[in-house]
């Protein structure tokens, strides 16, 4: 099988707005020729503006984009062989089908019989050969999807740019549509790059999907490989239905969630702290006495193709997708086999933050929130009446000095007092654990948090992180460990 050349490399590219506050961080990622790639994402992730600096229509503030090799940052939009086909189509009322599909062409002067002969082509490619006299008011949405899609496509792109272009559309008329544009692919032979925030539209039509989140790329990878083995908590609850548990890595094949050990042949050191995901339809649900634990039935609603079924389990809920109907209140067993259980490290980096001393017993984070008082010993000091000495007892002169502060997710509380907490932000994110959520909160000088909490707040809500002091660990920053 021949190799696929790089048509379109990312390297580094980073977008700021207002206040120099980057959008897009660091973000690389190569394309190669003929591959039907998607951006997938909530919004406000950055997938359009990834898009937006392809077209030509923004300009990275830093990096690099190649295009065959040659660095096309800075070419305006008319100079780049690409073409977009927008969320609301962009066509011209006043225009039928053929001056609105040959307009490009017009303008680059081509010749009245190498025109007709384009548009032709490009109506028989996207099914509405002899449509060339009617008027756009008259198409239905998918019909105008189409011909924005063919005036797109008649000038013969290197790369073909969609910016959402279904979203419009209603459920039956969208899946009629993903079929079509994927066999449109297909024939063009020609780059697509997609951008959608509907995971079963990606993982349907695309060859690569790019998952992102708040300007970064979470994974890259085909559609089977980002659904089977999604590479953090975040992708695997944003891609499908999950259950997601925390977990730990125990002697031999053994891992341990849910209140329970069980076989698994993902390889991991003992000891190692992990997010478990297992898809509803690999939950095994039986009579109590076969299952590996037993849980009680909460929840039964039918989907169509399957009835979801929630089951209660301690404090775990899980979540199961079968074809038959249970009745809440039912005792049922419950167990996974060991190649449906897939597990990722925890990421341990969240909660680690570097502050200055200020003052004797105080830590003043660059979160430039109120000073943190430190009550727990750091290697090589100690606590004696209020003050930090050496193992000595001679009195530390550490002001200035940096020092690191770390807690665990599962020792912090939210409240909703400004008052009560040590650092306040809103929630970006809610990840459901089985017995708890995990909740991401960004401070309004971009510093993140990460907080398990059996309550359920919202997305948005305003919240105060309260730490216990002795769960706030802390350790000196060394000049020569930076």
């Amino acid at each position: 099988m021949e190799k696929k050349q790089p048509i379109i490399e990312l390297k580094h590219i980073k977008k700021c707005y207002a206040k120099d506050v980057p959008v897009i961080y660091d973000f690389n990622l190569t394309i190669n020729e003929g591959e039907f790639v998607t951006f997938l994402g909530p919004s406000g992730c950055g997938k359009t503006t990834i898009l937006r600096m392809l077209a030509g229509f923004e300009t990275p503030t830093s990096g690099e984009i190649l295009f065959n090799g040659e660095d096309i940052s800075d070419l305006p939009p008319n100079e780049r062989k690409f073409n977009t086909v927008f969320q609301k189509y962009a066509l011209f009322p006043h225009l039928n089908i053929y001056d609105n599909i040959s307009f490009g062409l017009k303008e680059k002067k081509v010749p009245k019989d190498e025109i007709e002969k384009k548009v032709k082509r490009v109506l028989e490619i996207v099914d509405l050969e002899g449509f060339e006299k009617r008027k756009i008011d008259s198409l239905s949405g998918g019909q105008q999807q189409r011909i924005a899609i063919a005036r797109a496509i008649v000038n013969e792109p290197k790369i073909l740019l969609l910016d959402e272009p279904l979203s419009a559309l209603d459920y039956k008329m969208r899946q009629e549509m993903q079929i079509e544009l994927k066999n449109m692919h297909k024939e063009l032979g020609i780059t697509f790059i997609f951008v959608t925030h509907d995971q079963e539209e990606a993982l349907m039509m695309s060859d690569k999907i790019v998952v992102m989140s708040k300007g970064q790329i979470q994974q890259v990878g085909t559609p089977e490989e980002i659904y089977n083995k999604p590479q953090n908590a975040f992708v695997a609850d944003f891609i499908g239905e999950s259950n997601i548990f925390d977990g730990i890595k125990k002697e031999g094949n053994l891992i341990h969630f849910a209140h329970h050990d069980f076989v698994c042949h993902d390889d991991h050191e003992p000891g190692t702290r992990l997010d478990v995901v297992i898809r509803p339809e690999d939950v095994i649900l039986t009579t109590p006495d076969k299952g590996k634990f037993t849980g009680e039935v909460i929840s039964c609603l039918f989907c169509g193709k399957f009835y979801e079924v929630a089951v209660l389990s301690d404090k775990n809920e899980i979540e199961a997708h079968i074809l038959h109907e249970l009745t809440p209140g039912t005792k049922v067993g419950i167990d996974f086999t060991a190649d449906t259980i897939h597990t990722m490290p925890k990421d341990l980096k969240v909660n680690h933050y570097v502050g200055v001393m200020e003052k004797d017993g105080y830590l003043r984070l660059t979160d430039g929130c109120v000073p943190v008082p430190i009550k727990e010993v750091f290697e090589g000091y100690k606590l004696e009446h209020g003050h930090i000495v050496d193992e000595d007892s001679h009195k530390a002169h550490l002001e200035g000095e940096k020092l690191k502060m770390f807690f665990p997710s599962k020792l912090a509380d939210l409240s909703d007092d400004p008052e009560e907490g040590y650092f306040q932000g809103n929630i970006i994110s809610i990840i459901y654990k089985g017995d708890h959520y995990n909740y991401r909160i960004l401070s309004e000088n971009k510093v993140e948090y990460s907080v398990d909490d059996e309550d359920l707040w919202n997305i948005g809500d305003f919240v105060s992180v309260v730490i216990p002091e002795d769960a706030m660990v802390f350790e000196r920053v060394l000049e020569d460990a930076e």
